[in-house]
Formats: structure tokens, sequence, C-alpha cells
């Protein structure tokens, strides 16, 4: 705190009175001191009240009744996601398959789209019990919380087993289906053995995800049936601002909260380069590129659901993770004791040029590693050391 630390708490909280909402939430970033008089909730109750709300609700604290949906409007056009009715395969193959965007007439021709809301769930599924981050509730139950809570950060309904539990039919004429364009996923060739990769998504306004990547490099979509999502994204290589990462990735560190990040964070994430943002609504769907970071936050009480799947384009990127992060490898059975072995074996059973393909991609980029780390070698001993691009299996998704 420099100087301000000899200056009497009344002093500092007096002149704390004085900034807005961006520099109370950037000072408080600065470090501990400063986080604890920066969240002292009578300084909140002021910016509260001098800018009264018509939709205002008291959430616990008047830092936590500040509206996050700000947050999602005014999106500077180099950072929106970019929106479209309909995406063949081919053409995201082509060209979009590394690439944020938001499908918009494919959920409103789903069964669930129709048939779903808060009150049909619970007349036909209410005494079902669902997984809700650590505890397993009936939808009744869930239902009573999510209009009932205060928190902060809410608890939210994800739950992998949904199909199976609410005896849903999933393909052409079914209950949904998943878009065209990402109906390709090698991971179908592990069977029953594949790792979990479809959930049901529900949860008030407020509730998300903080910062992470999809388990084993995987791409993903989440289609949103009831409600709008807000989506905040950077590439593989761009570690948002206030996420901290260990060297090998197996530990992200972040706010607790998503409100504390957006409070935090959002304005300098706006403007760092390779920002990409844009709202969810009903009725669409968001593509996740492999290895993209992402934050989500529900803008309003919302039921979605999301599956992650396996595209070629990432393929190289998938066997990558299976083999060299097996202690990062997620969503299997206890029996499969070696994915990326057998992931390998049955892609060979039924797509064996990928696996030749991809093996050679893989030669390739471990030589060209060899010769740039020899190089690397003599740059710090002061010789000449050269290097271009971004490498095949984790960079390459940004473009």
């Amino acid at each position: 705190m420099g100087s301000w630390a000899r200056l009497p708490d009344e002093m500092i909280l007096m002149l704390l009175e004085w900034l807005d909402m961006d520099c109370l939430t950037n000072l408080g970033s600065t470090c501990r001191a400063f986080f604890a008089y920066t969240t002292y909730d009578q300084l909140w109750r002021e910016l509260a009240v001098s800018r009264p709300s018509p939709d205002f609700q008291w959430r616990g604290s008047w830092r936590a009744s500040i509206k996050l949906a700000s947050y999602a409007s005014a999106i500077p056009r180099s950072n929106l996601i970019p929106k479209m009715a309909d995406l063949s395969h081919t053409d995201f193959d082509a060209s979009w398959s590394r690439k944020p965007f938001i499908l918009t007439d494919v959920v409103t021709k789903w069964k669930v789209f129709k048939e779903w809301d808060k009150d049909a769930l619970l007349k036909r599924y209410g005494n079902t019990v669902f997984r809700a981050e650590a505890v397993d509730w009936p939808m009744s139950m869930y239902f009573q919380y999510m209009n009932e809570t205060e928190d902060e950060s809410p608890l939210y309904l994800f739950d992998r087993s949904f199909v199976e539990k609410m005896q849903l039919e999933v393909g052409e004429n079914g209950d949904y289906v998943p878009p065209a364009c990402f109906q390709e996923d090698l991971f179908t060739v592990l069977g029953q053995q594949r790792p979990d990769h479809r959930w049901l998504i529900i949860g008030p306004e407020r509730s998300g995800s903080t910062f992470h990547k999809d388990p084993n490099s995987t791409s993903a979509w989440n289609a949103v049936v009831r409600g709008s999502k807000y989506w905040i994204m950077f590439p593989p290589s761009i570690l948002p601002p206030g996420v901290i990462m260990s060297e090998d990735e197996a530990e992200v560190t972040s706010p607790l909260s998503i409100a504390e990040w957006l409070l935090t964070f959002h304005e300098e994430a706006r403007r760092t380069a390779g920002c990409w943002e844009g709202v969810c609504g009903e009725g669409e769907v968001l593509h996740v590129p492999s290895g993209w970071w992402h934050l989500v936050v529900n803008l309003e009480p919302a039921i979605a659901i999301t599956q992650n799947f396996v595209p070629r384009s990432s393929l190289d990127s998938v066997i990558h993770f299976l083999r060299n992060k097996a202690d990062q490898v997620s969503g299997f059975a206890a029996t499969v004791t070696d994915a990326h072995g057998l992931f390998e074996a049955r892609l060979k059973e039924t797509y064996p040029d990928l696996v030749t393909q991809s093996g050679a991609r893989s030669w390739k980029k471990r030589k060209w590693e060899e010769v740039v780390g020899g190089e690397e070698k003599q740059e710090d001993r002061g010789g000449f050391a050269f290097g271009f691009g971004d490498d095949d299996l984790e960079d390459e998704e940004e473009t």
C-alpha cells in the first residue's frame, strides 16, 4: 500500500468513496490490503443507490447485487463472435473448426426447444436426481434453490447422465440432434468406453463457469434452450488476464467467482489482443474450439445442453494430450488405464489413414523441436537462433 499504510482506516475509506466501480475494482486488484478495503460493502451501497436500476435485485450484499449484464453490452466489433444461420460440415472443416461462432437456426428445430421450460421439466422430472456441482438433488429442490438463492456464485446443475435419466433420444427425429457441422466425432470409435461427453446445464442468473479449457483437448458445442449466456474467450496461447497457470497446465488459478473476475479484470481482458466475446441467446448454439480458454455466465435463468467432440482438425491435439498429459486425462471409466493406447488402437481399426497422417505430423513436430532445441542451446551461448510460426499441435487453433 506504500504511503497509504500510514493513513487511518477511516480516512482511506473516505477517500475510496470518491472512486467509481471500475476504479474500485482496479485498485482492489493491486494487493490484498486494498482488496480488503475495496470490498467494504458500504462503498458498493453508495454506488448502487446513486445509480438505481428498475430491475434491481438484492443478492445478499451490495457488491453482489451489481448487475453483470452490463459486461455483456457494448462489445467491440473486433471482439464479436460471429453469428450465422447454419453451417455445413464441409465449411466447418475447411474454415471454422478453429474459431468460435454461433449458429442461430439449428436449436430452434429441436423437440426439447419446443417442449422444455421450467414448468415442463418440473412436471416430468421433479423427483429425478441430478448433480449440481458437489450435491445430488431432485430437480424440484434445485429449482427451489435457483429461485431463492442470493449466492454470488450460485450452484450450477451440471449432469453428465441426463440422457439416460430423462430417457431422451438423441439423433434425427429424436429429442435433439447435434448440429450437422459437429456430427463428426472421432471419440465415437471408443463406443461405451468414451469419456463423459454431454451434460445438461441449468442455472440461475450469475451462475456459470470461470476460465477453463475443455477436457482432453476436445472441442465443444453449447446450445441454449432457455435463457441467454455471455461468453468471453481466448485462443490457446493467450492466458486470460487474472488467470494463473502452472507450467504443465495442470493447475489453473483464477478469482473465486465469475463476478469477482468481471469486476476486476473484464476491462483489461476486453482490450487484450485475441479476445472474443458474444451473447448466445435462446435457441442458439456456440462452438468452443479445442484448447480455447472460455468463461461463461448466465445473463438470466438458463437451460442448456453441451457436448464435447473430436473433429479431424483437433485429432493431433487430442492424441498429443492423451499421450503426454496422462495425469490430466479425465472422464474415462476407472477400467480404462491407457486412454491414449485405447484411442489409437480403435482409430487404427476404423480410420487407419488418419492415424498414419497424425503420426507423420507428430514426427515432423518432434524433429523440428529437436532442431529448435539445439538452436536455443546455441543462443544461450551467444549463437544465432531462429524460429517461425506456431506449432502444429497447439497454437494452430488460433487461426
